[in-house]
């Protein structure tokens, strides 16, 4: 993957998509399946020719684009906290779970497994989720710290609530790997916010 802002920008609006997704499905405990639908794509696609394909063209990517335009732009008068604790603490852990090749291995072999059974029901299937938040919950939540979401009590403890708010999690890991891959640093999100806000405008019209 090029190194340049336009996958950095991309890679960085789906971690805010995934958040963002998290947090809805926390408060509202409803979520479009369209919606979850290319997120877990980017988990089932190890290879490809570029970020946008990952997740199946740029339109899928449009609410994290426009999430990340609000986050970016100073004249924006009300900040998504919430998204941005998660988001933040997305990329927080990528950066620790790359210094453990044995829990990257085993993501590895859970994410193969996943693409079987992808091939035999479909990437929205209860069983592919299922796979996907139990890889979540026996990998990333066991590297620390836990992402601690917050919502409505009765949504969260809805077991197809909670797998699909792992799976979106997992989703947003994914993205700070692209995000890594692409070029981003911390140093970069703090220094260079103003030209991925041109390119999160440019990408969005």
């Amino acid at each position: 993957m090029e190194k340049n802002l336009r996958n950095r920008t991309l890679a960085l609006a789906a971690v805010f998509q995934c958040a963002a997704d998290a947090d809805r499905l926390a408060r509202t405990g409803t979520l479009d399946e369209g919606a979850l639908k290319p997120l877990i794509g980017s988990l089932l696609t190890r290879d490809s020719d570029s970020l946008e394909a990952v997740y199946g063209g740029i339109a899928n990517l449009r609410p994290g684009l426009q999430i990340l335009k609000a986050q970016l732009d100073p004249q924006e008068r009300v900040r998504a906290l919430e998204i941005m604790r998660y988001a933040v603490s997305l990329l927080h852990l990528e950066r620790r779970l790359a210094k453990h090749p044995e829990m990257l291995e085993r993501l590895g072999k859970g994410i193969d497994g996943a693409q079987r059974q992808a091939e035999y029901f479909e990437p929205g299937h209860e069983n592919v989720i299922a796979g996907l938040a139990g890889l979540y919950r026996e990998t990333i939540s066991e590297l620390g710290p836990r992402i601690i979401v917050r919502g409505e009590q009765s949504h969260l403890a809805n077991e197809a609530v909670a797998s699909r708010i792992r799976v979106l999690l997992l989703a947003g890991i994914r993205a700070a790997v692209l995000w890594r891959q692409a070029g981003g640093t911390r140093l970069r999100l703090l220094f260079a916010r103003k030209p991925m806000l041109r390119e999160a405008e440019r990408l969005l019209a």
